[in-house]
C-alpha cells in the first residue's frame, strides 16, 4: 500500500500476460469525505490485501474503467457483497456476468462527483476509458490511456517491443494499437484531451507503469503529441 496524497493510495498486485509482455497492475483507492471507498481498477485480491483495505473504511463502490479492467471485479463483489458496481459499456457488454449497478459516462450525477471528476474518453472503435481526476490532490487516475514501464520491468527482448508500442518510460503513451484505432476520431480525442489538461493534473496514477509525479501536464503533452493538438487550436 502507498498513500500518494490525503485519502488516496495505491495498491501494487501481480502481472498479467499482454501481447508477450508481463503488465504490471496497479488498484488505487479514494476515501471519499463520507468515509465510504472509491476502488478503481480491483487488482487480485486476497486476504492480506482485504485487510489493508478493511482498515481504510467501506468499499462502496467498485470502478471497472475500460473494456480490459475487469479481471478480479467478481471476487471483490463477493467480498463486499453491498458495494455497487459502476462499469463502461464495453466492459458490461463483456462481462455480462457481472451484475452492474451503473454506467460509466462524462455524466456528472454520481455520487462521488465532488471529490472525483470523469470523462469518458472516446473517438476509438477499439478503446474507450473512463478516467478520473481526484480534485483534492488533483490527481488524474488512468489505466490503459497512458502506460508508462519502468525499463527494468522488461527483459532485453521485451524492451525492444515496449519501446516499439510506445509505452516505455519516461515516454510512455497509449500503445500504438490503440493510437491507430483513432485515426478517424482524433477530433473528439482532442477535445477530451483538452479537458484533461484543464483539470491541470499535478501527478498522474496509472494501472500499468510508473505514476508521475512531476510536470504532469507536461508529460500529457508529449504523450498525446499524436493526436496533432495545436491542429485543433489553430
Amino acid at each position: 500500500m502507498n498513500r500518494v496524497g490525503e485519502n488516496i493510495w495505491t495498491f501494487d498486485g501481480g502481472t498479467v500476460p499482454f501481447f508477450s509482455l508481463p503488465y504490471s497492475t496497479r488498484m488505487t483507492v479514494v476515501r471519499l469525505a463520507s468515509g465510504a471507498l472509491w476502488v478503481h481498477s480491483p487488482i487480485k485480491l486476497d486476504d492480506a490485501l482485504k485487510v489493508q483495505v478493511d482498515a481504510l473504511g467501506e468499499v462502496k463502490y467498485l470502478i471497472a474503467p475500460n473494456s480490459l479492467h475487469h479481471l478480479f471485479v467478481d471476487a471483490w463483489q463477493q467480498s463486499y457483497p453491498d458495494a455497487q458496481t459502476f462499469g463502461t459499456a464495453g466492459v458490461q457488454k463483456k462481462r455480462q456476468d457481472l451484475k452492474f449497478d451503473g454506467l460509466l459516462t462524462s455524466a456528472d450525477d454520481y455520487p462521488w462527483n465532488d471529490e472525483i471528476g470523469q470523462l469518458l474518453f472516446t473517438g476509438s472503435p477499439a478503446m474507450e476509458e473512463c478516467v478520473f481526476f481526484h480534485r483534492p490532490t488533483r490527481t488524474l487516475i488512468v489505466t490503459d490511456l497512458v502506460e508508462n514501464f519502468a525499463p527494468q520491468a522488461f527483459k532485453q527482448w521485451q524492451r525492444v517491443i515496449a519501446k516499439a508500442v510506445g509505452v516505455l518510460a519516461p515516454n510512455g503513451k497509449m500503445p500504438l494499437d490503440w493510437r491507430l484505432s483513432f485515426m478517424f476520431g482524433k477530433t473528439a480525442a482532442r477535445a477530451h484531451l483538452e479537458t484533461i489538461l484543464a483539470w491541470q493534473p499535478a501527478r498522474i496514477i496509472m494501472a500499468h507503469g510508473l505514476i508521475v509525479e512531476e510536470d504532469a501536464v507536461g508529460f500529457l503533452r508529449r504523450s498525446f503529441s499524436w493526436l496533432d493538438l495545436a491542429k485543433e487550436s489553430a
